[in-house]
């Protein structure tokens, strides 16, 4: 592309290039960057009388850097990127953001999407007070998990059984319960939907009532834990919590990589629909981050 590339490899032949320099080069021969901006651009101001606006593909990549590495204001300057980001925000573009890269996956031939992996993750907002209003956002809450309490809101997404790549992102309030949040998390095309112990009865719930689906949701300890370990019954329910286990795994990947890789821990705005915006934008880019091997096995990258 005419735009320039992340990285500037000068000096690629004089030293080693350093992790980040590996990474940016990686993801800017990897993102659908014709498909991105073709969404966005229809929406994006045009020339006229006044200041001509920053080129689209450089606030595109401005957008990413920020949530890539977990970016307050980098340059051109902080007002402009922001007005970007509300311009995303106001025609709710990030669901359409990971729709695009789903489907440029899917060309690859990378999300087979016969099953449906669900969970959610709390993301921590801040608690203090001690800001412009006086009072902690009114659309995070506290809830408790083992005996730690939290307070922020959830990241609930739906990732593909086989792939582990995430096609569903929904927010909410910490203190929801996971099991009502399912519906928002299915496609309709799986034939089957893999959870923890947490989602327990949601097959009795109305909005499942006509779905024809195996629901693979992993049973309590309580139901076997008193059986004897050497009985047939107990090692053939273990090895069926192990199967399942086995595909629920690939759940962690991508919550992983937003908060291990782009250093997604807390909340950055205020409000659900922002945060939901940034993580479903999160999510998108992590897809492409784990299947960027795949890509690179299929020529994707340019050498």
């Amino acid at each position: 592309m005419s735009q320039m590339s992340f990285s500037d490899f000068e000096y690629a032949g004089k030293r080693k290039q350093t992790r980040r320099e590996r990474f940016l080069a990686e993801m800017d021969q990897v993102v659908p960057w014709s498909g991105l901006l073709g969404l966005i651009e229809p929406f994006y101001p045009k020339a006229g009388g006044g200041r001509k606006p920053y080129p689209l593909e450089t606030m595109l990549r401005i957008h990413l850097l920020q949530n890539w590495f977990s970016l307050s204001a980098p340059i051109p300057e902080d007002t402009t990127i922001m007005n970007f980001r509300h311009l995303l925000e106001k025609h709710q573009l990030a669901p359409a953001i990971l729709a695009v890269i789903n489907g440029y996956l899917q060309e690859k031939g990378l999300s087979l999407r016969q099953g449906t992996i669900v969970d959610a993750t709390i993301i921590h907002a801040p608690s203090s007070t001690k800001n412009q209003d006086g009072k902690r956002d009114p659309e995070m809450h506290q809830t408790k998990k083992g005996n730690q309490f939290y307070f922020g809101m959830k990241a609930h997404i739906g990732a593909d059984a086989e792939s582990g790549l995430v096609h569903h992102v929904h927010g909410t309030a910490a203190n929801v319960a996971d099991v009502t949040q399912v519906a928002e998390l299915l496609h309709g095309e799986e034939n089957a939907v893999y959870a923890d112990a947490g989602y327990t009865g949601v097959e009795k719930r109305d909005e499942h009532e006509n779905r024809e689906l195996i629901w693979q949701i992993a049973a309590r300890r309580s139901t076997y834990s008193k059986l004897s370990k050497r009985s047939l019954i107990y090692k053939a329910k273990r090895k069926i919590e192990y199967l399942k286990a086995q595909t629920r795994a690939k759940v962690e990947h991508p919550f992983r990589v937003i908060k291990r890789q782009f250093g997604y821990v807390k909340v950055r705005f205020r409000g659900l629909m922002k945060n939901t915006a940034q993580l479903t934008t999160l999510f998108a880019l992590s897809n492409l981050w784990m299947a960027r091997k795949q890509l690179v096995g299929m020529g994707e990258l340019r050498a």
